[in-house]
């Protein structure tokens, strides 16, 4: 029943796609409608980060979780983009994405990815770290403000499948 982290593994990708894909139909079932949500399927999503970890692995850094051998989340983050329309400016981390299994949650295993995460942003010397989420995941956002994240007053909109969600961006002070 242990929680163990660690550094993913391109073995592990498809896994990982197929995990967020079951995260995302029940974090945003009452958010994105069911089409768009099956619009995407754990091997699609499986093979994008597959494709991702290509060209961001030397950049990025990706952390799974496993209980007793069995991947239950994950976490990913990297630079965030300066060029992005109200940037965070530079020295600025971003924690692009925390997923769980469904099963998972309520176990601590998302706040020990978090805490992880802030750990990682910091050794890689950002000072600040911002991350998205669908302004109608009131879970998330209350999950990201018990770790001190904060918003920033930056909105956009992004794609689940063909479906455009506003979002609005959380940041943060590493100290």
């Amino acid at each position: 029943m242990t929680l163990t982290l660690r550094p993913a593994v391109a073995a592990d990708l498809m896994a990982v796609g197929d995990l967020q894909n079951r995260s995302r139909a029940v974090a945003y079932r009452d958010i994105v409608p069911a089409d768009a949500l099956a619009a995407e399927t754990g091997e699609m999503m499986g093979r994008y980060w597959t494709e991702r970890w290509a060209y961001e692995r030397d950049t990025h850094l990706m952390t799974v979780a496993e209980r007793d051998g069995r991947l239950v989340g994950f976490s990913y983050l990297g630079p965030h983009d300066p060029a992005e329309p109200d940037s965070a400016g530079p020295d600025v981390g971003e924690l692009y994405a925390i997923h769980l299994d469904p099963a998972e949650q309520g176990r601590g295993s998302g706040r020990t990815l978090m805490v992880d995460a802030l750990a990682k942003l910091r050794a890689r010397g950002w000072r600040r770290a911002v991350l998205w989420v669908l302004v109608d995941n009131a879970h998330a956002r209350d999950f990201y403000a018990r770790g001190g994240w904060v918003p920033d007053g930056a909105e956009r909109e992004g794609g689940i499948g063909p479906v455009l969600t506003p979002q609005i961006r959380y940041a943060r002070d590493l100290p």
